[in-house]
Formats: C-alpha cells, sequence, structure tokens
C-alpha cells in the first residue's frame, strides 16, 4: 500500500522507520526539515531502538504533498496544532479511498480530520514511546514495555479493516507491539491522561519525568491532572483510566524517567507553541462539556499558554 508521512519528525520518522523495517514498502515522508529530509534521501533512515540500530534506505521525500499524489494511506503526525493546515494542503493526496490516520498525541484528533474526511475513511490512536530525532536522518525510539501503539476506525468497515489490519502487520513484523481494536477511545484516553500529566508538569517544572515523579509538589500536580482526566473520561462513558494509571505510572517512570516529554522539549529546547489544547486543555474542554470541575487542568493549560506566548521576554539566568 502507498503510504504518506504528513510531518516526519521525531515520531514520525519513528513510526515511518517501524513501517518501512515491518515491510512496507511506498513511503514517502513529508516535512518542511530540509536537512533531515535530503539525510533520509541520501542515506536512508537510522532507526535507533532497543533492539539495535537500522539503517533503513527506500524511502521517497517531499518538503511538500504536492509531489506526492493520491496514497492508499495518509498518516498524520504534526502537531495537533498544525492539524488542519496541513491535512488541507494535503488534501492532493487524498482520494477517493485514502484512509487518513491521526497518531499524534492528545485528544480529538479524528474531530480535526472529519473536517476534511467522512469518519467511515479515518483511524486514530497514538503510539506509547519516547521519540528522539537528534540529527538529520536519524531518529531514536523508547518503546513502552508491552503494547506500544493502539489504533482504531473510527467506523469499522472494509476499507478502514484493510488499512488497520496492513499497519498492524508493519508495526508487528518491524518491532513493535501495536494493537488494532475496535475502539480505541480507551487506549487514547489512557495515553492522553498519561501525557496530559507528564508532558504538562514537566514542561512547567523544566524537569525530567523522574525528576517531577519525585517531587512531591510535582507528583501532586501530575495526580490532579490524572485524576480530573479520570473523572471526565467516567462522564464520557471510559471507565478505569485511574486505576490505569496508578498501574501504568512506575512503568513509565522506569522505562522513560530519565527523558523530557514532548511538550517540554517544545518549551524548553525549542520554545514552539506546544499540544497544550490537546491535553490538558482537552481535558478542560471535554470536561466542561460533560459538567466535570477541571480546576487543575484549567489554570495549567493558562500557564503553559502564557509561557509559550512570551519566550521572546522571558529571563534566562
Amino acid at each position: 500500500m502507498k503510504i504518506a508521512m504528513l510531518g516526519s519528525g521525531a515520531a514520525g520518522s519513528v513510526f515511518a522507520a517501524y513501517l518501512k523495517k515491518g515491510g512496507a514498502d511506498d513511503i514517502t515522508l513529508i516535512d518542511l526539515y530540509q536537512q533531515h529530509m535530503d539525510a533520509v534521501a541520501e542515506r536512508g533512515l537510522t532507526l535507533k531502538c532497543p533492539d539495535g540500530e537500522f539503517t533503513l534506505t527506500g524511502f521517497k521525500t517531499a518538503r511538500s504533498a504536492e509531489a506526492v499524489g493520491i496514497v492508499d494511506i495518509l498518516i498524520v503526525m504534526v502537531k495537533s496544532t498544525q492539524t488542519e493546515a496541513a491535512v488541507s494542503g494535503a488534501a492532493c493526496c487524498i482520494g477517493p479511498e485514502t484512509v487518513v490516520v491521526s497518531l499524534q498525541n492528545g485528544l480529538g484528533n479524528e474531530v480535526a480530520l472529519q473536517k476534511f474526511v467522512p469518519s467511515g475513511r479515518i483511524l486514530f490512536g497514538s503510539g506509547n514511546m519516547g521519540t528522539e530525532l537528534p540529527e538529520p536522518g536519524v531518529c531514536v525510539a523508547k518503546p513502552h514495555e508491552g503494547t506500544n501503539m493502539y489504533f482504531g476506525p473510527c467506523e469499522m468497515n472494509a476499507l478502514t479493516e484493510r488499512a488497520g489490519r496492513y499497519l498492524e502487520t508493519c508495526f508487528r513484523t518491524g518491532g513493535l507491539c501495536p494493537q488494532f481494536c475496535e475502539d480505541v477511545r480507551p487506549f487514547v484516553w489512557k495515553k492522553a491522561t498519561s501525557n496530559s500529566g507528564n508532558n504538562t508538569v514537566c514542561a512547567i517544572l523544566r524537569l525530567k519525568i523522574k525528576e517531577a515523579n519525585d517531587d512531591p509538589y510535582g507528583m501532586a500536580l501530575i495526580n490532579g491532572i490524572w485524576r480530573e482526566a479520570a473523572d471526565v473520561a467516567e462522564a464520557l462513558g471510559i471507565p478505569g483510566i485511574w486505576e490505569y494509571i496508578q498501574e501504568d505510572a512506575p512503568k513509565i517512570v522506569a522505562s522513560l524517567g530519565d527523558y523530557y516529554p514532548s511538550m517540554a522539549q517544545d518549551m524548553l529546547m525549542n520554545a514552539r507553541q506546544t499540544e497544550v489544547d490537546s491535553l490538558t486543555g482537552a481535558i478542560s474542554y471535554y470536561g466542561k462539556q460533560v459538567g466535570v470541575p477541571t480546576p487543575t487542568c484549567d489554570t495549567l493549560t493558562l500557564v503553559v499558554k502564557a509561557i509559550q506566548g512570551n519566550y521572546d521576554k522571558q529571563y534566562f539566568a
């Protein structure tokens, strides 16, 4: 199947590398990072992961979707703040049977895609892993133990099942532990809840995951986010989030404790706009829809937005 990766930074490159390693033979990486695209085109994409180091060749690359043409599967891996602009610009890749896939962090990504394609041609989910792009042409994967990718359809039909099973097979053969499931919402909420706590608090406190979890005040903030997310999910008919987080949190600290999560990388290292609206901001949004108070998420979302709106004015010693 012909695949295009719309957004081939750290996570997009890691996912593309696992797909290629698993047998997907027609993948185009689309990204504005010219040095990275040039390196992949010239030397291939090097994947560093727990299984070893692999240099994968045969990728096509492009700085825009215009040169790609219609694909079978369009995987969206841009920041959630860029989704609408990116997918609009990639309309030339979307044919009448193209399945569009969001493996982005956070909540509500499938809703954004419904502005461009019907829900019967959308898959959504996320990967449970840390990713890095230390230099052009090189990506690093730090997968969560056990099942480390969940995705599924907005509507199950022959088209979405065919695309989903193909991706599941390639990811598994490539070395991940994916799960294609009919109702992916519980897994998306579990991942988004975990990310909302660690990403937001690490970004604000300028700490790695283990450091934030070891600090009693940092952990109180993380737990506040998790509790509110669990209550909102329960009201939406998605139970068990709090119990999952309590079981999974030590595993995350053990495997990714020495890691700055993506929002912290955006704020501390790159002074970029973050995905806070699809994390704590989304929990606040859904909380209002179902009448569940979310004071911690409300406040920390405002803090993140104030920081990212004033990068050029902040004091650094």
